[in-house]
């Protein structure tokens, strides 16, 4: 998740967030999670200066909302970061990246996870620093210099030409067995300064809590279209070398443990082994995901809680006994856990790992419900791991397909190289699918469900499987298989037996948790339920397999390369590169609030290699306005290749004011460069439908008729339940409802239509609470006659619209017994919503975020 969008937003005019990286601030033994922000700032007499935003924060930074500024470094004469070793710390390859930060004021030690988004952040650090020389502070050097073994392995022998060819490159240092590293072998770390210095592996550890990943190599499909270091020849090399992977790779079997378990908010009471070790071999890697690690209020608003440790410690203890486990990685959205293991002698065939999350809760934001996943390279195979928890009940059937596209559609992984496009789930080798999926039995009485049981016949049960109805419906897990289902469903259980649920519900028994697949080479070798284990209201599950792993052939590698470089030896390179283009203007009909539109187009390459980018135009910060996206926005083109370009407008709170207003239009150029060739200008004009949604209120009082039957010249003139989410659809058919009055065929969830309330706040240009009312509004919360008279101050608009919402919202809790809503959940809700800190201004940190909620409480408790 880029979460350079939340610092963003906290930023005033002429500041920019260049990129964000979540870390943890060391201090003696203190631990405290802190986000950094690289921020540009523009200079009154026109240049421009850096400085270093350090965040607290107490959940996932989406929004503004959710940060708070701590403290500004800027980077100066003085500033410097740099890796370091800490005293007593076993440092094992593919760790977290632990810096210390200098200046002449204070020194601070952060850690920063392992991946390419830390080593993004890093080099754009490292070129902000003033005096920056590409040529003797190379941040790709920095990068990479911590990986070197203390017990380097013989070089391979450089292949022939690499070095001699005109444009050529130096591929001396490139190892195709992962263990390698592309640096400079003449180099001497005594000549170098103590932060490029290479940290020395210190004794091993039995743990099993270390945190490893490789080297980066070439034998990574990854890294060989990723290394920056090299020019054009070298890309060339490196996609051939993809396209000719077959000649120099084999196949190797690998045993892959995946396993779920929805734990119901409990903590571990009962050793793991009886699921995750016994009667099986030593696996070379363990999968393991949790669902609802956590239920408590605390967890679902925010990101702390005990029971990640907890959980953790009691896999680790639960994994074989027979072998010594390595842990790659740890993700967690809310209650949602994924953990990866491997063996230990496979720890440095693991390279290119990434994690993300994706929550489908409300408004995108709530993580009870959605994905976490984590991709990485192992030997040549690119795998990716998803576990999710979708929507519960039987009747959420279009609910859980809705959540299963927007983790598939929202899960983006960070390459190495900034200029790739960011990885999709689909863009995988092999894709292991797990976790609580929700979908139950339909159209068959619990008693008759209870029976099948009883008689084993899970194939008859089977049958009425809702998440085999989607399969074969090719709604959702297209191209995804499934094991045989021979084992009882896993839910509902009496916590503590193996008793069917007896509370007043009565569920009925359902296969929730489940584990699909896809991809070449994989054998299931067994899939089963865990009856031993009573902790939870669900059974965990497993699943073997044996997975197919392409794996170097050192002789074959080499070379495969050799003849590559050879050939392109004889290629001419001095030719222009020039394109066609299938399409060379866009026009986007009736653009909707939050509706996406796209248009593509196709890149044709002629007969020389070249790179394109969309680029800048004079005096502008983007190739285009905040309302387009080109996907991909810059690549790479072999001779007589085609790539398709998505260009993706979509309007949300940040742009649909100026649009509704006017002041903005569906209208912009966006400049095609080629890399040593010529540039190509795209118009793109389109007519926006203008929308209540992010119009502001004393807008909306004045009309008397629906937006959409008003010209953009009369709206210029004119004066200045909530815990599941709706369907996209619903919320579609809700706007254009507000938007031009017909009603008539309005069809949508009680869900939904909270869903667009939260959304509709959310996109005031002013909030409900006038933003110049903020401050009195937290300095008198706790006192409700005073909090009244703060309101009473407010525009009239605002007041009665205040009013309104709050006389709703507390005949919803007269209801509470039904929608389970109570004044705790709804000031957390609303708080954030009616009351927004004055654009421009410091975030506020989280105990004056909850003042803000305790007013918004004052007034659901209290008559008005």
């Amino acid at each position: 998740m880029d979460q350079s969008v939340a610092i963003q937003e906290t930023l005033a005019e002429g500041e920019y967030c260049v990129i964000a990286v979540q870390g943890v601030l060391c201090e003696g033994d203190s631990r405290q999670s802190r986000l950094l922000g690289l921020v540009r700032y523009r200079l009154e007499h026109g240049g421009q200066e850096h400085a270093l935003f350090l965040y607290t924060h107490r959940r996932m930074a989406i929004t503004g909302d959710d940060v708070s500024l701590d403290q500004i470094v800027p980077v100066s004469r003085d500033f410097t970061l740099k890796e370091v070793s800490p005293d007593g710390e076993i440092y094992i390859l593919g760790s977290d990246v632990t810096v210390q930060l200098d200046t002449a004021a204070l020194s601070l030690v952060f850690q920063l996870p392992f991946g390419s988004q830390t080593r993004m952040f890093l080099h754009e650090v490292a070129r902000a620093c003033p005096g920056f020389d590409s040529a003797t502070r190379d941040p790709e050097f920095l990068w990479l210099s911590r990986y070197r073994c203390a017990e380097p392995e013989p070089k391979l022998p450089t292949p022939r030409d690499c070095n001699s060819a005109p444009g050529g490159s130096n591929f001396d240092g490139l190892r195709p067995n992962g263990k390698g590293l592309p640096m400079d072998q003449n180099s001497s770390d005594q000549d170098k300064p103590e932060s490029l210095q290479p940290r020395q592996n210190k004794s091993k550890s039995q743990i099993t809590d270390m945190v490893r990943s490789s080297t980066i190599t070439v034998s990574d499909k990854a890294h060989i279209l990723s290394m920056q270091k090299f020019g054009l020849r070298d890309t060339i090399v490196k996609s051939h070398l993809l396209q000719k992977e077959e000649d120099y790779t084999y196949i190797q079997n690998f045993r892959f443990f995946v396993g779920t378990y929805n734990v119901n908010g409990q903590s571990p009471k009962e050793c793991l082994r009886p699921w995750l070790s016994e009667g099986i071999e030593a696996p070379d890697v363990y999968c393991v995901g949790f669902q609802e690690l956590d239920l408590s209020k605390e967890a679902f608003f925010f990101h702390d809680t005990p029971k990640e440790e907890e959980w953790f410690k009691a896999v680790s203890e639960g994994l074989h006994p027979d072998a010594k486990y390595a842990k790659v990685k740890l993700i967690r959205l809310v209650g949602i856990m994924l953990l990866l293991y491997v063996k230990q002698e496979h720890a440095a065939y693991i390279s290119e790992v990434e994690a993300e999350t994706v929550g489908t809760g409300i408004m995108g934001r709530m993580g009870n419900k959605g994905g976490v996943a984590i991709r990485f390279q192992f030997h040549n195979t690119s795998i990716c791991v998803v576990n999710s928890h979708l929507a519960a009940h039987t009747e959420e059937n279009a609910r859980r397909n809705q959540d299963y596209k927007d983790i598939c559609s929202r899960m983006q992984f960070y390459q190495l190289d900034p200029s790739l496009p960011p990885l999709t789930i689909s863009k995988h080798d092999v894709i292991l699918w797990l976790g609580d999926l929700n979908y139950r039995i339909e159209n068959m009485d619990v008693e008759k469900v209870k029976k099948l049981i009883e008689e084993k016949d899970f194939q008859t049960l089977y049958e009425y499987d809702q998440l085999k109805i989607q399969v074969d419906k090719k709604t959702v897990f297209e191209g995804f298989t499934e094991g045989e289902l021979t084992f009882q469903p896993t839910y509902k259980y009496d916590t503590g037996s193996d008793d069917w649920d007896t509370s007043e519900k009565c569920r009925a028994p359902a296969w929730c948790d489940r584990i699909l697949w896809k991809g070449k080479n994989i054998t299931q070798l067994s899939y089963q339920s865990h009856m031993a284990l009573k902790t939870s209201d669900h059974k965990p599950v497993h699943s073997l397999f044996d997975i197919g792993v392409r794996v170097i052939n050192d002789e074959l590698y080499r070379k495969t390369l050799e003849e590559i470089v050879r050939s392109l030896d004889k290629m001419e390179n001095a030719n222009i590169p020039s394109v066609s283009l299938s399409k060379r203007e866009f026009c986007f009909q009736n653009v909707k609030y939050m509706q996406l539109q796209v248009e593509s187009f196709t890149i044709h390459n002629g007969q020389v290699p070249c790179h394109f980018e969309f680029i800048n135009k004079p005096d502008e910060e983007s190739y285009c306005k905040q309302w387009l996206n080109a996907n991909p926005s810059r690549g790479f083109l072999l001779p007589d290749s085609d790539i398709e370009i998505e260009l993706e407008l979509f309007v949300n709170k940040t742009t649909a004011t100026k649009l509704n207003s006017g002041e903005d239009k569906i209208e912009d150029i966006l400049v095609l460069h080629l890399d040593r060739g010529k540039d190509y200008f795209l118009p793109v004009s389109g007519n926006y439908l203008p929308s209540c949604f992010g119009s502001p209120i004393h807008t909306l009082c004045y009309m008397r008729e629906p937006i959409l039957d008003l010209p953009l010249e009369t709206i210029s003139k004119l004066e200045d339940l909530f815990q599941q989410p709706g369907l996209r659809s619903e919320f579609e058919h809700i706007r254009d409802y507000l938007d031009t009055g017909m009603i008539d065929n309005l069809s949508a969830s009680n869900h939904s239509v909270a869903e667009a309330l939260l959304l509709f706040l959310e996109s005031l240009p002013e909030p409900v609470i006038c933003y110049s009312a903020y401050h009195n509004c937290l300095e008198c919360s706790g006192n409700y006659t005073a909090s009244k008279q703060v309101i009473s101050t407010l525009p009239t608009f605002h007041n009665n619209v205040f009013k309104y919402l709050m006389a709703f919202l507390q005949e919803l809790l007269k209801n509470s017994a039904k929608n389970h809503l109570d004044e705790n959940i709804l000031a957390s809700i609303f708080g954030s919503l009616l009351l927004r800190n004055p654009a421009g201004h410091q975030k506020l940190d989280m105990m004056e975020k909850k003042k803000a909620q305790e007013f918004i409480h004052q007034f659901l408790c209290n008559p008005l």
